[in-house]
């Protein structure tokens, strides 16, 4: 099974093509800083041949959700550290997904401040969580000039950050409407400076955060997550076939670790114009190894592993299946995630869930 196959990241050598995909489970605490439950969590898991971490917030401007974890100060160094430490002495890989949540965000969350943005465009249609319940989206404060560059320092003091917490690479989040994807796609980037407007000036933000990334950790050891058809968040573009292809091409000249390519997650019929697979319509102009996300079974992941995929990533199912990789080699049933316990909580839902036992055999 090409699923379960050692394979080399760079210099690093991954056991298997399984990768846990990063996940939000909002366990850490009110200043960001992930504790004893977390290390458990990745260490039950690290028998993934990649592990990414959850959105890590790369400096208090980023925070959007509540008990989300934070890489800016010190003590969120070291709490990683031990994360990054314990992963390693379970000869398992962790790369830290870096998060800037831009717009995703509420004034109650963050002290009172507005969420931040490429445009003062809100999120229309939806509503997001805070502690006093779900509350409707704000205008947000768009980013001068000024505070885009910052930004982009904010990056690569985050990645810099999680060199020394131990982490062996980063992936940028640029998916799923989070502020490198609101920078993308024309719906909520309306700028007139240099970072917005024309695909080369939207795409200019990602480009120049990736840049620092590879500059910060060298060759092999950064990623990024797109989803270029992916509406949730409000991320809507005229033509996503021109401004991902364009960011595509961009990231070929990068020495990337891989490109994480997020399948359609929600029907496209609003769409017509829209590719209908983002794997088969995007993975092609990848150059940099290509890892895909979105539903995968076990067998269609050997597929698209057949397909041109070179790492294929799981996200729910290794919440409730910690062995997911003996799972997958047994040919075993996979246990289902209690939704209710999966963002925030104790140890009910993130750490209880059980493996198979040692003599589980295959079933037929």
């Amino acid at each position: 099974m090409h699923l379960l196959e050692p394979t080399p990241l760079g210099n690093l050598a991954l056991a298997n093509r399984v990768v846990m995909a990063p996940m939000t489970r909002s366990r850490a605490d009110a200043n960001g800083v992930v504790g004893d439950m977390t290390v458990a969590y990745y260490v039950q898991r690290a028998t993934a041949g990649l592990l990414v971490s959850e959105g890590t917030n790369i400096s208090p401007d980023a925070l959007g959700s509540p008990l989300t974890p934070g890489i800016y100060s010190p003590e969120q160094i070291v709490a990683w550290r031990r994360v990054t430490d314990a992963v390693h002495a379970a000869n398992g890989v962790l790369f830290l997904q870096l998060w800037h949540t831009g717009r995703v965000g509420h004034s109650l969350v963050r002290g009172g401040a507005l969420p931040v943005a490429p445009s003062a465009v809100a999120i229309p249609g939806q509503k997001h969580f805070t502690m006093q319940g779900p509350m409707e989206y704000e205008v947000p404060h768009a980013l001068t000039t000024d505070e885009v560059q910052h930004t982009v320092l904010d990056y690569e003091a985050a990645a810099q950050n999680a060199r020394e917490a131990g982490f062996d690479g980063v992936e940028l989040h640029g998916a799923f409407g989070y502020l490198p994807n609101q920078f993308l796609v024309d719906a909520s980037n309306r700028r007139t400076d240099r970072y917005g407007g024309t695909v080369e000036n939207r795409s200019r933000f990602v480009i120049d955060v990736m840049e620092r990334l590879v500059a910060v950790w060298g060759s092999d050891r950064v990623g990024i997550k797109l989803s270029p058809t992916i509406p949730f968040n409000g991320m809507t573009d005229s033509d996503p076939l021109a401004t991902f292809g364009y960011l595509i091409n961009q990231l070929n000249a990068l020495p990337l670790a891989y490109v994480h390519l997020m399948k359609a997650l929600f029907p496209l019929d609003a769409f017509p114009t829209w590719p209908k697979d983002a794997i088969a319509t995007f993975g092609p102009m990848v150059r940099n190894r290509l890892m895909v996300n979105g539903g995968y079974t076990r067998d269609t992941a050997e597929a698209a592993l057949g397909g041109g995929a070179e790492l294929v990533s799981f996200g729910a199912p290794y919440i409730a299946n910690p062995d997911l990789v003996r799972r997958f080699g047994l040919g075993s049933a996979l246990a289902a995630p209690d939704r209710a316990t999966m963002y925030g909580g104790g140890v009910h839902g993130y750490i209880d869930y059980p493996a198979l036992p040692a003599d589980t055999t295959e079933r037929s």
